[in-house]
Order: structure tokens, then C-alpha cells, then sequence
């Protein structure tokens, strides 16, 4: 007796795993997305912002080309580059500082299979000072989110994806990181698709058999 039992979870053992297998590769998914081909900009300056007293600095938007990426993930939007070379630390006194500014941030859903759409975040800041060693400038970002649907578009239509941005985007100074200065824009990538009617159906059909089968052991 106490070997049947295993034996007898053994199919409902198999089920859950394959349950478990339909419903992860129905919410699976891969899209293509970019930061390049809507026109990224500082408003009124382009990819380039140059400081507005002080020292010589700039701060620099770096797009991200296509990329595929599974969903759900955290993704990045590309980043920001801070450069001061002739900054020294705010003990030194010589420093830099930027203006309010704007910028759009262009994210373009590419994903072959699906409507094509782009959106736009916005980003504001109220500039701020800058050394070697520090910085106050941040940017924040609206809407949070684009998608789904025509939702934060453009135009086109994003379907089930969401892209979703961190805010704000604190920028760090030009000697902090490995790449010194760069800030990247952080995001995550979501679907609000539910599983498909075939899924479900076979899903459905899987528990009306082992509902049967447990009829018939019961008898």
C-alpha cells in the first residue's frame, strides 16, 4: 500500500509540472525596442548639453539601439554622461553648473509581430552644480509609464507591452562609476497579455482528465 500512493501522485505530479510549463511559455514573450529612431533630445540642443557657468562641462545622452529583450524584465533606456575636465572638488572651488532643462526621451516599440508604436517620457530638471567628485542634477520623468494600448503614445499602438521608467534619474558625477560620470536610465518591461484561449482550453482539458482519472481510481 504505502508504494501505491506515490505511484498514484505520480500523474497529478506530471500535471502541475506541465501546468506550470504551458503557463510560463504563454506569458513568454520577446520585444524589440530602441531609443534611437524617434529623435531623443534636449530640447532645443540636441544630444548635447553644455553647462552654463563655471567651468567647461557637458552632459552628454547616449541612445540604445534595438534590442530584444524577454518579458518581463528590467531594461535600460539608455544613459547620461556627465564631463567636466577641468572640474576639481568643490574644496578646490572650481566647479560648473547647468540651467533647467528638458528632455524627451523617444522609446520605440520595433516588435515585428505586433503594431509598431513609439512614446515619449519627459524629462525636467532644474540643472544644479557640479565638481569632480559631486552632483546635484537630477531628472524626473512623465508619464511613468507608456502602454498598453495607445497609452503615453505617439503614435502606432503599443499593444500589451508597458514600458515603464525609474524616477528621477540621478545624475552622478563625472569621476563616479566605472564609466566615469554615465548615468544609465532604468526601466522595466512588462505585458499586460493573459494567457491564450488555446492555452487555457488545454489547461482546461488537462484538469477534466485528471479529474476522471481520479473518479476512476476512487471506484
Amino acid at each position: 500500500m504505502t508504494i501505491k500512493r506515490p505511484i498514484h501522485a505520480a500523474p497529478f505530479t506530471v500535471a502541475a509540472i506541465l501546468i506550470m510549463t504551458m503557463a510560463a511559455s504563454a506569458s513568454a514573450s520577446s520585444i524589440v525596442y530602441d531609443t534611437t529612431d524617434g529623435g531623443s533630445i534636449f530640447v532645443g540642443s540636441g544630444l548635447t548639453l553644455n553647462s552654463t557657468g563655471g567651468a567647461a562641462a557637458t552632459l552628454a545622452y547616449h541612445p540604445i539601439g534595438d534590442t530584444t529583450v524577454g518579458v518581463p524584465t528590467n531594461i535600460n533606456l539608455g544613459s547620461f554622461t556627465l564631463s567636466c575636465p577641468s572640474c576639481g572638488t568643490e574644496a578646490s572651488g572650481l566647479g560648473t553648473s547647468f540651467g533647467a532643462f528638458t528632455f524627451d526621451l523617444i522609446v520605440s516599440d520595433d516588435t515585428p509581430t505586433d503594431d509598431t508604436a513609439v512614446g515619449e517620457f519627459v524629462g525636467t530638471s532644474s540643472g544644479g552644480t557640479v565638481w569632480s567628485d559631486q552632483s546635484s542634477v537630477s531628472i524626473s520623468w512623465l508619464p511613468v509609464s507608456l502602454g498598453p494600448g495607445t497609452t503615453g503614445a505617439i503614435s502606432g499602438n503599443f499593444g500589451t507591452s508597458v514600458f515603464t521608467i525609474s524616477t528621477p534619474s540621478l545624475i552622478v558625477s563625472p569621476n563616479s562609476g566605472t564609466n566615469p560620470g554615465t548615468t544609465t536610465v532604468q526601466g522595466v518591461l512588462a505585458s499586460t497579455a493573459a494567457p491564450e484561449p488555446a492555452t487555457m482550453a488545454m489547461v482546461g482539458g488537462l484538469f477534466i482528465g485528471l479529474a476522471a482519472l481520479a473518479r476512476k481510481r476512487r471506484a
